[in-house]
């Protein structure tokens, strides 16, 4: 399979994500918002082609965030790009993992997303209904 994967660089949000966001009808969450102005995470290719990028917030507690999946929603190879969405998952779990951090949090609505955490072995915790923001 001709997967690989990369750290986000400065061009993708406005690039790729913005526009991935845009398609699948979601607002783009500021660059600002995201883990190091948008580059705090991780991108899968297939060849040359994006599928799915992801990002890990770090804290300073023993919690990581592994959050706001989008991927190309014209990219319909099976089992392809679920399979990327799980790598890319385990792998910025993994660097959680590997930074010291004892457990990985979640905050996500889409039912296959859900699944797909789930079978990496995350557990739920609770169902939110409201999810607030306060830009200074």
């Amino acid at each position: 399979m001709p997967l690989h994967l990369r750290q986000l660089n400065e061009n993708d949000y406005d690039s790729i994500l913005v526009e991935w966001w845009k398609a699948w009808n979601w607002d783009a969450p500021a660059k600002e918002f995201l883990p190091s102005n948008g580059t705090g995470g991780l991108i899968v290719y297939d060849d040359d082609t994006p599928i799915v990028a992801g990002f890990m917030y770090t804290t300073n507690s023993s919690v990581a965030w592994v959050d706001w999946i989008i991927s190309n929603p014209s990219y319909r190879k099976k089992p392809h790009r679920k399979e990327a969405i799980q790598w890319l998952i385990s792998a910025l779990t993994s660097i959680c993992e590997k930074a010291g951090h004892s457990y990985v949090y979640a905050l996500i609505k889409n039912k296959p997303l859900i699944e797909v955490y789930a079978s990496l072995g995350f557990i739920k915790a609770d169902t939110y209904t409201t999810e607030m923001i306060k830009k200074f």
